[in-house]
Order: C-alpha cells, then sequence, then structure tokens
C-alpha cells in the first residue's frame, strides 16, 4: 500500500527520498562496448543471440520488411500515427532557432550560424514493451532541424522481426535507416561504426540501465540527450478532484517500471485517503498489475501539505519529470513552477496525452535533473558556430585594449599578435 506522509511529521528527508537503486553494469557495459569496436558486426550478431534469442542474418530492416509491417497494422493507428506526427511537428516548429549577424558599425560584422547535426541516432526501447511514440517524439525534432542522417536502433523480437508499429512510425516520421539492434551493444555500433551500422555524432533516446551506462561511457566520442531514469509523475491536486482520475493517472506511470515513481501532493486529507483506497482497487486490474504493484508500495507516495503553495514548493524540489496541477484554476501557479520536465495543467490533461498526442514532448529529464536540464527539443539536433570580420581601422582601435588584457593574463604572444597589424 502508498504511504501517507503529512509534510507536518515527518522530515524533509523522508518527504524528498527517492530510492535509487544502483545497477553494477559498468564492467559489463564496458566489455560489450570494446567487443563491438573490435569485432564490429560479428559481435552484434554475437548479442542478439545471446539477449534477443534470436540468430539474425542481416542487422538493417529493409524496405521490403517496412512495408509488410505497415500493411499489418490497423489502418486506424495509422491515421493515430499521422495525426499525433502533425501535432509533435507543428509545437516543434516553434523551437527552430534562427542564424544571424550584427555589425557594430566601425567595421566589425559578427555572427551566428545554427546548423543540423548531420548525423544522429535514435534509441527506441523493446523489451515488455513497444513505444512507437517515442520513434515520433525522438526523430520529428530532427527531421524539422534538417539532420541528414537519422539512424534508429532498436532490438528486435524472437522471431527476428522489429514490431510493426514502431516500423510504421518510423516511417511516417520520415527515419533513414532502422537496425536490429538493441542495448549496450547498440549505442556502441552508433558510436563507434561497424561494418553494417554508421557512426552518428549523437544518440538521443531512452533505454534500461545498460543502455545508459553505455551512453555514459560514450559520451565524449558522440554527444547524448541525457541519462534518463525510471519514470515519474508527481500531481499536486486539491480537493475537488476526483480519486479515481487522480489514482488512474499515478498508475499509467508506475505500470512503466518496477523502479517508477508516483507521488500526489495534496491539501486535502480527504482526497490522500480516497487516492490511496483507488489506487488498491485498480492495480488488481491492470495486465501489468505486478510491476504496478512494486512500483506504488516501493516507490510511490503520498504528501500531506497545509496548502498548495506548500505543494508547490515540495514539487520543485522533487523537480518531476511529468507534473500535473490537478485543480480549477492551474494558470494560477505556472509562474510558480521552477523544476519539472513538462506540466500538464487542469483537471482535463493526464499525462497519458503527452505521451502520445499533445505535441510537446515526452523525452524528459528524470531523476530531478529537471533542475538543470530540458525536453528533447529541436535545440538538441542542432550545433552552433560563430564567426567574427574585422576591418583593419576596426582592429586597430582595440588592438591595445587586446594587448593589455592579454598580458594581464601572461600571454604576451596573444598581445604581439594583436598589435602586429597595426604596423602593416
Amino acid at each position: 500500500m502508498i504511504k501517507i506522509l503529512n509534510s507536518r511529521e515527518v522530515s524533509r528527508d523522508e518527504i524528498f527520498a527517492r530510492v535509487t537503486p544502483s545497477f553494477n553494469v559498468e564492467e559489463i557495459v564496458t566489455d560489450i562496448i570494446a567487443n563491438v569496436r573490435k569485432n564490429g558486426d560479428a559481435a552484434l550478431y554475437e548479442y542478439a543471440e545471446k539477449f534477443d534469442k534470436v540468430k539474425l542474418t542481416s542487422l538493417e530492416v529493409t524496405e521490403e520488411e517496412i512495408a509488410e509491417a505497415f500493411s499489418l497494422v490497423e489502418p486506424n493507428f495509422i491515421r493515430i500515427l499521422e495525426d499525433a506526427e502533425k501535432n509533435i511537428r507543428a509545437f516543434h516548429e516553434k523551437q527552430v532557432r534562427n542564424s544571424f549577424i550584427m555589425e557594430n558599425g566601425n567595421g566589425a560584422i559578427m555572427g551566428q550560424k545554427v546548423m543540423p547535426i548531420e548525423k544522429v541516432g535514435l534509441y527506441v526501447p523493446g523489451g515488455t514493451a513497444a513505444y512507437p511514440s517515442t520513434v515520433l517524439m525522438d526523430s520529428v525534432p530532427a527531421k524539422i532541424a534538417g539532420c541528414k542522417e537519422i539512424v534508429m536502433v532498436t532490438p528486435p523480437g524472437k522471431d527476428g522481426k522489429i514490431n510493426p508499429a514502431i516500423l510504421a512510425a518510423a516511417k511516417v516520421a520520415g527515419v533513414t535507416r532502422i537496425f536490429k539492434v538493441g542495448g549496450a551493444q547498440a549505442v556502441a555500433a552508433l558510436a563507434y561504426g561497424t561494418e553494417s551500422v554508421p557512426a552518428v555524432y549523437k544518440i538521443v533516446g531512452p533505454g534500461n540501465a545498460f543502455v545508459a551506462e553505455a551512453k555514459k561511457q560514450v559520451y565524449g566520442k558522440v554527444s547524448i540527450d541525457m541519462i534518463a531514469g525510471p519514470s515519474e509523475i508527481l500531481i499536486v491536486a486539491d480537493g475537488t478532484c476526483e480519486a479515481r482520475v487522480v489514482a488512474a493517472d499515478m498508475l499509467s506511470q508506475a505500470e512503466h517500471d518496477r523502479l517508477a515513481s508516483a507521488v500526489l501532493v495534496t491539501d486535502s486529507e480527504a482526497l490522500a485517503n480516497a487516492v490511496s483506497a483507488e489506487l488498491e482497487r485498480q492495480i488488481s486490474l491492470l495486465p501489468r498489475a505486478e510491476i504496478a504493484r512494486e512500483s506504488i508500495d516501493v516507490h510511490g507516495k503520498i504528501i500531506l501539505t497545509d496548502n498548495l503553495m506548500e505543494a508547490i514548493e515540495i514539487s520543485n524540489e522533487i523537480a518531476p519529470e511529468h507534473l500535473e496541477l490537478c485543480m480549477d484554476n492551474p494558470f494560477d501557479y505556472l509562474d510558480a513552477i521552477t523544476n519539472a520536465g513538462s506540466i500538464f495543467m487542469g483537471k482535463n490533461c493526464p499525462e497519458a496525452l503527452g505521451d502520445y498526442m499533445a505535441g510537446p514532448n515526452h523525452t524528459l529529464p528524470t531523476s530531478g535533473t529537471a533542475k538543470f536540464s530540458s525536453p528533447l527539443s529541436v535545440d538538441d539536433f542542432v550545433k552552433k558556430t560563430q564567426f567574427t570580420y574585422f576591418t583593419k581601422d576596426a582592429l586597430g582601435k582595440v588592438a591595445n585594449d587586446v594587448a593589455f588584457f592579454a598580458e594581464k593574463e601572461g600571454l604576451s604572444a596573444h598581445a604581439r599578435s594583436a598589435i602586429s597589424r597595426k604596423d602593416q
């Protein structure tokens, strides 16, 4: 049963405690990466047989396989994918940054170029569930940014095929190439390249502990988006909310993973007790009841506060991946939110809406990292460079100041470089 904590009766440490299981995967992942770097495709085939229980004869998904998958998916789901893609595209197009150029009027011209990262890799999880939504969320911003190569990796099933829904989403989103590779070995292949899998410049997308560790280890060789932890939801709700709805929203994250956390923060003791009872009733109805049960019992909590502003303060300290403001006047509290991955406003905006159809990205910072990081966006798929141009006269006006500054740092060659042109 979920814990109910009264903010006046327990320590702050107990309120903000996170259960952070540690997985001893570092050495395993190091060995996997080394094997892929040394043996390329042979290592990928080896790991497919070992971990995915399938003997592959090729790694890249063919156009015929994509066409077959597309034909197997219900037409209504294709329509939903296309509608979701339009919504995601419309939202992310607002994020596009433009290059700029500026002049100071004295012969100096400066500017910034915004350019797409040419080659990016998308990791799409498999295993206990398939996530075509992640395909859309990761690839649409990359397409908008203008990335030339969008390479997707995802683990195959025991039949050697990719889930048709994932391939359909990849086709709708415009993914360039798709490979039947999962786990840490997929991250290694994207980072270093193999005979089949091209090396990319950045890897994005969520995964299990092995994928997260692999992203950590290849960072520096390539860029990454973030290290995603287990899914989280925090709901700030007042006493006017329906307990069955709040419980359903909490379970929408608890069913993801045994390590997922679902938290309710409320100023209503009646709602807290009612939600606790609803959780018990609803968990038993879920196909993934065993997973949801462990998530709620171990990682879930209900926190009672004196008022909603205290609830907001607690939420800001927790910095949840998903934050629901479940009340009639959510915009009254929006400015007070400083740390959250994505905010869902009001009583008619379940987090699941953001997972699939609304448009804002669902690849979000977890484990409190919303205090300093942001949702996946078009910004993740671009890079910036800058340029400077000075005329001789413009340089002459500042050369002595540059030289003086350089000498303050003990860099006399810098100083000579600035003033040497004055005599030309």
